[in-house]
């Protein structure tokens, strides 16, 4: 069974930074497919940021939010920096199965599938 636990949530100011951490157990982290998403009130979730089995990322902002992961420690990291009041959020980490396609040699990244319970984060001016 996937467990995801994020933390490092918490209130800053505008301009300011915060690491989210997601600790991944049941699963690979360095060798699967996983994401942060965020849900502000009232609005949609949103994909921030993911990653692939082969370490390729996509991002709703690359200038400011950076994905990665810690194999050792098998933790998922959000960094975030320049933060604004619209990036106030509920942030979640996310898993997603993985599957081979034998024709192209390939791996790649199928549906989400496990969630965390999020963390809150604050940005005031």
């Amino acid at each position: 069974q996937v467990q995801l636990v994020e933390s490092g949530g918490g209130s800053v100011q505008v301009g300011g930074s915060l690491r989210l951490s997601c600790v991944v157990s049941g699963y690979i982290a360095s060798a699967g497919c996983m994401a942060w998403f965020r849900q502000a009130p009232g609005k949609a979730r949103e994909e921030v940021a993911t990653i692939d089995i082969y370490g390729r990322t996509t991002y709703v902002d690359s200038g400011r939010f950076t994905i990665s992961r810690d194999k050792a420690k098998n933790t998922l990291y959000l960094q975030m920096n320049s933060l604004k009041p619209e990036d106030t959020a509920t942030y979640y980490c996310a898993a997603r199965k993985v599957d081979y396609n034998e024709d192209s040699g390939d791996y790649y990244c199928k549906e989400y599938y496990a969630w965390g319970q999020g963390t809150q984060v604050t940005v005031s001016s």
